[in-house]
């Protein structure tokens, strides 16, 4: 089969193109504004990539055209699909009814921490021996792909909320039937499709009709907002996890500087090290072992793999030391994503904390975090922040009045590089945070910075 794919560079489209791929279907597609990783990982599967949606049109010989949900009406590649009656349906269809309804879906959804949550579980259920399929919106180390078709008969799969294509408006994870469902937290986001909280969770519960009474839903239990999406119904068993008392397992942090925790539940328990620094990440460990344990794999076993673990790109990856300064790279773009980010680097860098940060998502743009932004930022020594052109908001009104000079707003990249190369030295770290490429500023931050060490006398 030839699958065309519109909207090939999502993290979404981009991982179902590799699995498509490697299950023997042609494939191609067209994007915009490509970027590493995921231009990169199909350029090397030899996947061919039309840039922009006006010429060339949709291959007509395509046996179907995947749709992303980033194309709407309006869309010239999307109007010729219609226009010349090509067979089309969206990516979460297309995996639903060509790949997981022969496996064992292990679907990890909530606000934050899913990427990080599934990589884990993905390499868990490696390490014992699962081989299993996956579709991740980031690159875990231990595999280097963000998504692969896997033999074995687990299907690890980030759920996300937002819609799925065009004429498709319920939440992707609708899709997908997980048997093991994981809900890591929830709060307002994507306010470009959603007007309130309420809205969020009434998606949240059909998924919760989807998994069945032999299921096993692994829930949050310090979230608030995740009981309230639960009290609309719920027919599957609930594991409830955190560091409250009523939860069945109950998360504990014996050393927060060396991230040390344990865990207790069902009569047992564990201490140890975190692959990973932060409470956040913690609870994002607690919730892989949970569903791995209900796949089958020993809480021991579990502990064993996350000593290999090798993390995942822009998830406060370390990119390069020019200079006596590190720089990292952070997918964060939602304020509770962006304090706890902060908090970790905190945790394991004893120096200055350089926070670099692009609002760049459609719920940042809107203004929908104007008034929590500020504080977001608190624990950054200094704060560069990027204008883009499409803010509706005025960003030195949010935040000069709580982080004052600390803070500075530029919407020029090169002075923005500029400004942040003059203000680092020896001993900082410079924290880049952003959900989209940010026209390349990591990399040419490390230019910038190594040029700067070699230029003094």
């Amino acid at each position: 089969m030839h699958l065309d794919i519109l909207g090939i560079c999502g993290t979404f489209m981009g991982g179902l193109a590799l699995i498509a791929r490697e299950a023997g279907h042609t494939v191609s597609g067209a994007d915009v504004g490509v970027y590493p990783p995921m231009s990169t990982m199909l350029s090397e599967q030899g996947i061919t990539i039309r840039e922009g949606y006006a010429l060339p049109p949709p291959n007509p010989t395509a046996d179907c055209v995947l749709v992303g949900n980033a194309l709407s009406r309006g869309n010239p590649a999307l109007e010729q699909v219609l226009d010349q009656g090509l067979c089309y349906t969206s990516g979460p269809q297309w995996l639903a009814e060509n790949v997981l309804r022969e496996r064992l879906v292990l679907a990890i959804t909530g606000t934050h921490g899913k990427t990080t949550t599934s990589s884990l579980l993905g390499w868990i259920l490696e390490y014992a021996g699962r081989s299993p399929g996956f579709l991740i919106g980031g690159v875990p180390g231990n595999f280097g792909r963000s998504a692969r078709l896997g033999s074995g008969k687990h299907f690890v799969i980030e759920g996300d909320e937002y819609d799925s294509a065009f004429f498709d408006k319920r939440s992707k994870f609708v899709h997908f039937r997980p048997r093991t469902l994981v809900i890591n937290n929830l709060e307002f986001d994507h306010g470009d499709i959603f007007p309130d909280l309420a809205a969020i969770q009434r998606q949240f519960h059909h998924l919760v009709r989807t998994v069945p009474s032999t299921g096993l839903i692994i829930a949050n239990g310090d979230d608030d907002a995740v009981a309230a999406a639960l009290a609309l119904g719920c027919w599957t068993p609930v594991t409830r996890f955190g560091t409250g008392r009523e939860n069945d397992w109950r998360l504990e942090v014996i050393d927060a500087a060396n991230d040390t925790v344990k865990i207790a539940g069902e009569g047992e328990n564990r201490t140890f090290t975190l692959p990973l620094p932060g409470e956040h990440n913690a609870r994002n460990v607690m919730a892989a072992l949970l569903a791995a344990r209900h796949a089958g794999v020993s809480l021991d076993q579990g502990i064993e793999a996350l000593r290999c673990f090798r993390g995942v790109r822009r998830r406060l990856e370390l990119l390069g030391v020019a200079g006596g300064i590190r720089l990292y790279d952070d997918f964060a773009h939602h304020p509770t994503a962006i304090t706890a980010t902060i908090a970790a680097l905190r945790a394991r860098h004893r120096g200055r904390v350089l926070a670099v940060l692009e609002p760049r998502s459609n719920t940042m743009r809107s203004g929908v975090h104007r008034d929590t932004l500020g504080a977001s930022l608190e624990q950054a020594d200094r704060v560069f922040v990027y204008r883009p052109q499409t803010l509706q908001w005025n960003l030195e009104a949010a935040l000069v009045p709580l982080l004052g000079e600390r803070v500075l707003v530029i919407g020029n990249i090169n002075e923005l590089i500029e400004r942040i190369v003059a203000a680092a030295k020896a001993g900082d770290a410079v924290l880049v945070m952003s959900n989209g490429g940010f026209e390349n500023i990591q990399e040419r931050l490390l230019m910038a910075l190594a040029s700067k060490r070699q230029s003094r006398p």
